[in-house]
C-alpha cells in the first residue's frame, strides 16, 4: 500500500518539522511520507531543515499576491501538483480561510500549545498562550493536536498531552517544556494516526 503523502506548512524555525523528520528517520512514520515543505517566509530556517532531510521545498509569499485567495490558490496548486494527501501546520503563521480548509476536511492537522479548549482561538499563539496560562494560574498545561477547520483551534481533537507547570516558570521556560514534553511527541504520533487512516481508505 502506498504511503500517505504529507505536506508541511511552515513559517519559522521548524522545530516541529524537525520532530517529524526525526520521527520518520527513526521508523515511527510507517504510514506516511514527508513529501513537501511549503514556507510563506523565504528566510524560514525550516526550509534548511527540509533540504538537509532531502524533502522538496517551495516558498509561497503572501506579499507576492494581490489577495489571500490568490495566495491560498498558489498553495493549493503546489499541494495538488505534489499529490499531497495530509497537510500538517507546523508553526504556520497564516490563518487559513474556510475556502481552503473546506477543501481538505479532516486532512489538515495542527499542534496548539495548550490543552484545548483552554487558551486557544483568535489571538492565542506563540508565547501569548503561555503568558495566559501562567497569568490565569493553572497548575497544568500541555499541547493539543487537532484537525483544522474554519474556526481557529476549532477542529476535532486527535491527541493531547499534559505538562506540569513548575514554580518559577516564565512564558519562555514553559514554552520550551511544552514543546519538548508534548508538541514534539504528539504531533508525529498524530501524523502517523491520520496517515494510517488515509492510507487504508484509499
Amino acid at each position: 500500500m502506498e504511503k500517505t503523502k504529507i505536506g508541511v506548512l511552515v513559517s519559522g524555525g521548524g522545530t516541529n518539522l524537525q520532530a517529524l523528520i526525526d520521527f520518520e528517520k527513526d521508523g515511527g512514520l510507517k504510514s506516511g511520507k514527508l513529501s513537501l515543505v511549503i514556507s510563506d517566509n523565504p528566510k524560514a530556517y525550516a526550509l534548511e531543515r527540509a533540504e538537509k532531510a532531502g524533502i522538496k521545498t517551495a516558498v509561497i509569499c503572501k506579499m507576492d499576491f494581490e489577495s489571500r485567495a490568490d495566495f491560498e490558490n498558489a498553495v493549493i496548486n503546489e499541494l495538488e501538483e505534489n499529490g499531497i494527501e495530509l497537510i500538517i501546520l507546523a508553526g504556520f503563521m497564516t490563518i487559513l480561510s474556510a475556502n481552503f480548509t473546506s477543501r481538505y476536511p479532516e486532512r489538515i492537522i495542527n499542534v496548539h500549545p495548550s490543552l484545548i479548549p483552554s487558551f486557544c482561538g483568535k489571538g492565542f499563539y506563540g508565547l501569548k498562550v503561555h503568558e495566559a496560562a501562567l497569568g490565569y494560574g493553572v497548575k497544568v498545561t500541555g499541547a493539543t493536536v487537532h484537525f483544522v477547520n474554519e474556526i481557529p483551534d476549532g477542529g476535532r481533537i486527535i491527541l493531547q498531552k499534559v505538562v506540569e507547570i513548575e514554580e518559577g516558570d516564565t512564558p519562555e521556560i514553559l514554552q520550551k517544556r511544552v514543546m519538548e514534553q508534548a508538541e514534539w511527541k504528539i504531533l508525529p504520533e498524530a501524523a502517523e494516526i491520520v496517515s494510517e487512516c488515509i492510507m487504508h481508505n484509499k
